[in-house]
């Protein structure tokens, strides 16, 4: 989950700018002119995200503050995790929307709005549940829970819906840049829609482990399940393809363009395989690594 997925976005969302002056800028003078694409394109994404890192500077100080554990982990560590986490997704958005033609602006707005909307209350519901010391996911256990995690899946639908309609707007309209890069965003989107649909599994068994109560001992940082199966892994890298397989479009556009394009499509099916394969796994109740 790292913002350097934003970098090379100013030379392919500004297209009327010399490619030759954008070299020629400083990697603070790159950013800035990010930031200002950011902001004049999806400006309700932009400002989304820099909601998130405000929340995520407060999670992170409040973990030295609050030692409760909920789950077996630190209170505020699942409030720090999904504030950079739909941070950097209201971001990436703004970047893979930059650029479009005019005739695509009236829903890169309304996909914008509804995108930052569905980010910031999931993201503002489990600071509260987590203030609450309550789980925000699965926790049925009271009338106000039950309705705060039903609040949150009606906005994750939303946010699906937004998605998809993105991946409409995206197959449907040119897209600045390389070609590698373009397929890369018309894959990566699809595949990511795909990821957060692998959450309506473990809202239908309001867990995510397979085998065993959630909690217990996991993977470090990430939390995932070491003795049994765990949904979230697969939900993971799918959710991550939207940043991850533009990347690898651009990349392999600028490093080896006269097949960056087959080779986009082949690292998606791979992609793709190694989401469905951890899905598999976690089903049949097996750890992505084995704890002793």
């Amino acid at each position: 989950m790292k913002l350097l997925l934003l970098s090379p976005a100013p030379a392919l969302a500004a297209p009327a700018a010399p490619l030759a002056l954008a070299s020629t800028l400083s990697l603070g003078q790159r950013a800035g002119r990010l930031l200002q694409q950011l902001h004049q394109g999806s400006p309700a994404l932009a400002w989304a995200g820099w909601l998130h890192v405000g929340l995520a500077l407060l999670a992170a100080a409040l973990l030295f503050f609050d030692p409760r554990l909920l789950t077996g982990a630190p209170v505020w560590a699942k409030p720090l995790k999904f504030a950079l986490a739909d941070g950097l997704f209201c971001w990436t958005m703004a970047v893979l929307l930059l650029g479009l033609p005019a005739a695509a602006r009236p829903a890169v707005a309304a996909i914008g709005w509804g995108v930052a909307l569905s980010m910031m209350v999931e993201t503002v519901i489990i600071f509260v549940q987590a203030g609450r010391g309550q789980p925000s996911h699965y926790n049925v256990s009271s009338a106000l829970n039950a309705a705060l995690f039903a609040t949150m899946g009606i906005f994750i639908l939303v946010n699906t819906l937004c998605s998809l309609w993105a991946v409409y707007v995206v197959w449907r309209y040119p897209l600045p840049g390389p070609a590698a890069y373009g397929w890369g965003v018309r894959l990566g989107l699809p595949l990511s829609v795909l990821g957060a649909l692998v959450g309506g599994l473990m809202i239908r068994q309001l867990a995510h482990t397979v085998g065993a109560p959630d909690g217990g001992p996991g993977l470090p940082g990430l939390g995932w399940s070491t003795r049994a199966g765990d949904v979230r892994a697969a939900h993971f890298l799918g959710l991550h393809a939207v940043q991850a397989l533009p990347l690898l479009g651009w990349a392999l556009g600028r490093g080896v363009p006269a097949s960056a394009t087959v080779l986009t499509w082949l690292g998606a099916g791979l992609y793709l395989a190694a989401a469905a394969a951890l899905l598999a796994q976690a089903l049949a109740g097996q750890p992505l690594w084995r704890g002793r």
